[in-house]
């Protein structure tokens, strides 16, 4: 077996164009859509979830945008002017909010997708940045929070060294009324505790009937199935396998699928001492793609974040107001 590699690299895409989310999405990409982060500053969805790789230990980051859209990325992040400054002075946490910011321009790369072939060929745009290592895949709209002090992106990078496997998933348990929505997989639990399996099959939002015949998993309920969580690391050979469903133009409802091409890979380009394995990770993810998952997004942050008590009193306020709104009709 190899010796498992550092991840050090982290593929964020964010070339959709956010037509759930217009009109706002005409005048700003949704990715760079401010949300208060659990530290109570204000942010772009982006720069939250690249502050998640970055914790995980991730030193580098590619962004895939759509055409002409770096030089947005590249005029946000970057160092304060002089002139800014000046505005901040005596306000040291802006300071180094600002510090911060520069630090996380100066680890970027951007590549285009230049024509919206799916999630699969955004993927396979960013194949020379990451080279021969190993690198963390996440998606741009979704916001990661985790149920204890470890970070998401962190759990997963974790299981997948102590697991010594090619390629590792983060999976969610999910009931079969949502398997429209996610990337569905089969495996074969690893340890005792159901944290962690071997992959043995991958499909790309199953019906219920396919589902219950061909993905169903040892020691899960009936009717809960694995589904994606929105993150992976994934070797070099994913790329190959993009490239193969590209070559021959294998699409699924018109689109090259990231899903074809990771069972792909499962199946023909991993040895069975390589592996593909699968990870429960504890904690959240949600969408921010959608108007009611922005909303969803920034509520949960506020609840695990340092304004939680005020918060919480709001809402609490704010409940009594409609309980005693409703009462009167």
């Amino acid at each position: 077996m190899n010796p498992v590699k550092k991840v050090r690299k982290a593929v964020i895409t964010a070339a959709g164009r956010g037509t759930r989310q217009y009109p706002a999405s005409s005048a700003v990409q949704k990715e760079m859509f401010p949300l208060v982060d659990a530290d109570g500053l204000t942010k772009p969805i982006i720069q939250i979830i690249g502050e998640e790789a970055i914790n995980a230990g991730v030193e580098q980051i590619c962004i895939v945008t759509q055409p002409g859209e770096e030089a947005q990325y590249r005029q946000y992040f970057k160092r304060m002017s002089e002139e800014t400054l000046d505005a901040f002075k005596g306000k040291q946490w802006a300071i180094e909010a600002g510090e911060k910011l520069q630090d996380f321009g100066q680890r970027l790369s951007f590549v285009s997708q230049d024509s919206p072939e799916g999630y699969g060929h955004a993927v396979y745009q960013a194949r020379d940045f990451i080279g021969d290592e190993p690198f963390l895949l996440m998606l741009g709209d979704h916001i990661y929070i985790p149920a204890n002090a470890t970070h998401c992106a962190t759990q997963l990078i974790e299981h997948y060294r102590a697991a010594d496997m090619a390629a590792m998933s983060a999976v969610q348990v999910t009931p079969s009324r949502l398997l429209h929505l996610f990337g569905a997989l089969r495996g074969v639990p690893l340890d005792v505790h159901g944290r962690r399996y071997r992959v043995e099959a991958i499909v790309e939002k199953p019906d219920e009937a396919y589902a219950a015949e061909h993905l169903r998993t040892p020691g899960l309920p009936p009717g809960q199935y694995l589904c994606h969580f929105g993150m992976h690391v994934f070797p070099p050979a994913i790329f190959d396998a993009l490239a193969y469903h590209i070559r021959n133009d294998i699409r699924q409802k018109g689109e090259i699928q990231l899903t074809s091409a990771q069972e792909y890979m499962r199946m023909r380009l991993l040895g069975r001492d390589d592996g593909y394995g699968a990870c429960t990770i504890e904690g959240q993810r949600f969408d921010t793609g959608i108007p009611y998952g922005l909303m969803e997004s920034q509520l949960a942050l506020a609840l695990a974040g340092r304004h939680r008590p005020q918060i919480v009193e709001a809402i609490a306020r704010l409940l009594a107001e409609q309980l005693h709104s409703m009462s009167r009709l």
